[in-house]
């Protein structure tokens, strides 16, 4: 599956929420929270990464893995962290649409209840309904 544009912020600076995360346990954090849905390599993570340190999302130290080696540790800012709550309440209200979009029926059915003026609405014709 791919993901939509700003999806890979938002997924980021939520697995950084908690702790400072290294990229390869940012991108397993992915990998284990969605179900395997969206694996991110490493030439996709990283760019991102350094483009959301130079916004100032996130910033990053050096230091020792688990395995002992040198790895750069990310962190959310509160600059971050303030996208992080824009982001995911852009994310609702776009779920919020879809699943709207998908339960209704017959667009017929709204445009009889006056929610737009019908087909005709976007030309700017005003045809008399009983045509």
């Amino acid at each position: 599956m791919d993901l939509l544009p700003g999806t890979l912020e938002l997924l980021v600076l939520r697995a950084l929420r908690w702790e400072p995360t290294h990229g390869a346990g940012v991108a397993e954090w992915i990998r284990l929270v969605t179900n395997n849905a969206f694996p991110v390599e490493e030439g996709t993570l990283y760019p991102a990464l350094h483009r959301m340190e130079r916004n100032g999302w996130i910033e990053s130290d050096w230091g020792r893995s688990e395995r002992n080696r040198r790895a750069r540790y990310y962190q959310v800012t509160s600059l971050g962290r303030q996208r992080l709550n824009g982001l995911a309440g852009e994310w609702e209200r776009y779920i919020e649409a879809v699943a709207r979009a998908l339960r209704h029926g017959n667009p017929r059915a709204l445009w009889a209840q006056g929610l737009s003026g019908g087909p005709d609405s976007a030309t700017g014709t005003n045809r008399n309904r009983n045509d």
